[in-house]
């Protein structure tokens, strides 16, 4: 969303069948509110594909991967990574550190402009390794309390683009959905009236994602005596 800098959402572990519709979300929460692109493992291509229909219907820029190596892609990440941890420190105590650190919170400690510095943001599924709590830059939690991903993501994106990203213009779209306070209109891109508005139902971002047991408040939440790498 920002020329200067690049912002990166890494859906860190999947689990075919059950995380599907979470992992799907994952990617759609971070094209809807501010990051540049998602990393999806490897063996989450169906999500991957439900992310960039939405992507060509509902406009971007934004891009989709899939990686096999995700260990690496923290590892040699050049920036500031950010892991999204029940655990971490309070959202509302790091942002301003986050936001600095990259570039988006003005002066810097000598006073002049903020380098911009690109900002990987880790979200965890089953289990992350131990090592990426010492990798990342910062280990940030929202409310500290077992909750959905997908929910610490939108919190996070909001807090760290201040709101900015609520009025992002949206590029190359097939379509758009006018803001109504009554009703479901979607209207082809570039229309006033919704005289050839297609009805919202077709426009529900994952209906098309398999539902996995994907409310399980534990799966962003495991100890941190899991996995160590």
């Amino acid at each position: 969303m920002h020329d200067a800098r690049e912002v990166v959402v890494l859906r860190y572990g999947h689990r075919p069948g059950r995380d599907d519709r979470m992992t799907t979300h994952v990617g759609l929460t971070a094209r809807a509110l501010g990051a540049d692109r998602v990393i999806f493992p490897d063996n989450a291509g169906q999500s991957a594909e439900t992310v960039r229909d939405i992507t060509d219907r509902f406009g971007g820029p934004f891009a989709v991967e899939l990686r096999d190596d995700q260990k690496a892609i923290v590892r040699d990440f050049e920036g500031v990574v950010a892991h999204l941890t029940m655990y971490g420190e309070r959202v509302q105590d790091a942002e301003g550190e986050v936001r600095e650190a990259v570039g988006l919170g003005g002066a810097d400690a000598t006073g002049g402009a903020s380098t911009p510095r690109d900002l990987l943001v880790v979200v965890g599924g089953e289990k992350v390794p131990w090592a990426l709590y010492e990798r990342a830059d910062f280990n940030v939690g929202v409310t500290n309390q077992p909750h959905s991903e997908v929910a610490g993501l939108a919190v996070f994106l909001d807090r760290l683009f201040e709101g900015a990203e609520l009025d992002r213009e949206w590029e190359n779209a097939d379509r758009r959905v006018l803001p109504e306070a009554t009703g479901k209109t979607v209207v082809d891109a570039g229309e006033d009236s919704g005289d050839n508005a297609d009805s919202g139902d077709n426009a529900d971002s994952g209906d098309n994602a398999d539902s996995g047991d994907n409310a399980d408040s534990g799966d962003n939440a495991d100890s941190r005596a899991g996995t160590r790498d």
